[in-house]
């Protein structure tokens, strides 16, 4: 793709606050002078945003203040006025009902701020998943200059000469838990050891897929999503895209010239080749509404259908971000893939070429970590969606943490109402299951959780464990961890709540997936089914106020990247009239 800069010097965006001498221009400019600002630097510089995710209780982004400083280095490096800018943080890991609820909530909250503030360009500071899409969201619903920083992977963990993951040894262990493989004390012990540095999940978890995400779009500079939190490599890449984001500002390089088709066509068979995240589907969904690009999962479908899983790391392989870094991270990916047809080489990244310029003469270090595209971790590694009587408008699973017997499945539900029945009767002895049964949870959804929680990827029965056995078709509307695994079906479309069919499956009715495929089906007669949809009663007890009543009425379903309604699509940066 060829962009053409805009002719520079011009009038800024920031200048319709603080360019001349009128009374408006010197109340917001004077107010800005009481923390010792020269008034030069109101001269007509590009004023970049740090919108910055840090907070104590967003624990993946705790270090994020540390490298806003490196951003403003460069920004003021490159003739730009940094100013940091504190925005909503949504933690997966303290958020309750479900950090998933506010992501929709910060990107509002930022598209607003970015909006209503003298920015020419924004650094979006991001770590912990929803950060990464929510940034992105605002950023391109107001398409200004924006550049992704993401603040990095935590080191690996070590528990007893095992390297641990973080998020898939949590499920891992807790399961040995409950078949009495492993002491609660042992447990305990380990938890020290699965989060050890500052920094996301070290698994490609929904965080670091998310982070790959941004750089396979071309949002990020080329190597930023796999450098350690720690490492001093990613300080450098906060300084070196703070002084990008200035050019870029001169260049009216904005989210709506590199976020094309092409780019997310590109992050889609990224994804199937990290063996990433099934949130990066609803992520990528409504990201690609913001900035008005038609993405859909059939589109997932069909571009990751045939790309295998290179990077072996877990939850499907066996390596950890750290290894990752060190093989030669994402842009050796990016490399392969294109080296074998499967990407837009010439769509265009942050850095202004485009990405196969900049992956062209990278090395891997380390043929085991990221493999050789004829030698894959899984042949078929892209998300597949399902579709069926069960999920008219699509389910998906992830081929890559799945075993490989299970993909064609014929089983009886046992079926859970919602998470709280779940726990009520998953550890009971005399819960009628086995290993052949699929075990399906209900209202767990965008609009029945509410916030579609990650809890898809349900512990299996004590019972069943004792027995060796480690894995069964699990379906629901929910989602799960990018660092959990199993036969896991997902964002069930149209969700239980919403009255989809999912929500009529009853104990003791068969249902069948064959992934290869594609289908997911409820065998009961068609006359039944529509009979049950007919009855069916909406959830109770619905929210009748605050932000709870505004995303019930207003979430759109998985299957189109569960945003509001009313905010997608792209709504530009114009300047509201000044009150003052």
């Amino acid at each position: 793709m060829t962009f053409t800069p805009a002719p520079w010097p011009r009038r800024l965006r920031s200048q319709e606050w603080y360019g001349g001498t009128s009374r408006d221009v010197i109340y917001h400019r004077g107010w800005m002078k009481n923390q010792g600002y020269p008034h030069d630097l109101f001269d007509g510089r590009p004023i970049i945003g740090i919108l910055n995710t840090w907070s104590d209780l967003t624990p993946c982004n705790g270090h994020l203040r540390e490298l806003a400083e490196k951003v403003k280095a460069g920004v003021w490096e490159a003739g730009g006025f940094p100013v940091e800018v504190p925005v909503f943080s949504a933690s997966e890991n303290t958020f309750r009902p479900s950090a998933m609820m506010f992501r929709n909530l910060a990107a509002l909250a930022i598209e607003e701020t970015i909006r209503g503030q003298p920015m020419d360009g924004a650094v979006l500071l991001v770590g912990c998943d929803k950060t990464t899409p929510s940034l992105i969201m605002a950023a391109a619903s107001c398409d200004i200059p924006s550049i992704v920083v993401t603040g990095g992977p935590m080191l690996n963990g070590h528990f007893r000469g095992e390297r641990v993951g973080s998020g898939t040894h949590l499920w891992r262990f807790s399961e040995a838990v409950k078949a009495g493989a492993m002491s609660q004390d042992d447990f305990l012990e380990a938890e020290a050891s699965m989060s050890r540095s500052s920094g996301t999940c070290n698994t490609m978890g929904t965080a670091s897929t998310m982070a790959s995400m941004a750089e396979a779009l071309g949002m990020a500079l080329s190597g930023n999503a796999a450098i350690p939190a720690v490492d001093s490599r990613r300080r450098v890449m906060a300084q070196m895209s703070g002084r990008r984001i200035v050019q870029m500002v001169k260049d009216d390089l904005k989210p709506s010239d590199i976020m094309t088709r092409e780019a997310f066509e590109n992050a889609i068979r990224v994804n199937g080749a990290i063996g990433g995240s099934t949130n990066a589907v609803v992520h990528l969904l409504a990201m690609a509404g913001r900035v008005g690009v038609d993405v859909t999962l059939e589109d997932w479908d069909r571009c990751g259908r045939d790309v295998a899983t290179i990077v072996n790391l877990m939850p499907s392989g066996a390596y950890l971000m750290e290894e990752f870094f060190y093989a030669g991270g994402l842009p050796v990916v990016i490399k392969r893939l294109a080296e074998a047809g499967q990407l837009h080489r010439d769509a265009l990244t942050v850095s202004g070429q485009t990405i196969w310029d900049e992956v062209r003469d990278v090395v891997n270090w380390n043929e085991d970590v990221i493999r050789p595209v004829k030698n894959p971790l899984t042949p078929q590694g892209g998300i597949a969606v399902l579709k069926g009587n069960l999920a008219p408008r699509g389910a998906v699973l992830k081929p890559s943490a799945a075993s490989p017997h299970l993909l064609v499945h014929r089983g009886r539900a046992v079926v859970f109402e919602d998470i709280d029945d779940y726990k009520a009767k998953i550890n009971d002895e005399a819960l009628d299951i086995d290993e052949t049964c699929v075990m399906v949870l209900k209202n767990c959804g965008p609009k029945g959780y509410p916030g579609m929680a990650e809890v898809g990827n349900m512990g299996l029965p004590p019972k069943v464990l004792r027995r060796g056995i480690t894995d069964m078709v699990r379906i629901s509307d929910a989602r799960m961890s990018g660092t959990a695994y199993g036969t896991v079906v997902l964002h069930t479309s149209p969700e239980a709540a919403a009255g989809g069919p999912l929500a009529v499956v009853r104990d003791g009715d068969m249902i069948e997936m064959d992934v290869p495929n594609r289908r997911l089906h409820l065998d009961i007669p068609e006359a039944e089914l529509m009979a049950r949809l007919a009855a069916w009663q909406p959830l109770p007890d619905q929210p009748t106020s605050g932000y709870a009543f505004l995303h019930q009425a207003h979430v759109m379903g998985a299957d189109t990247g569960a945003d509001m309604d009313f905010l997608v699509g792209c709504r530009g940066n114009a300047v509201g009239k000044d009150s003052h």
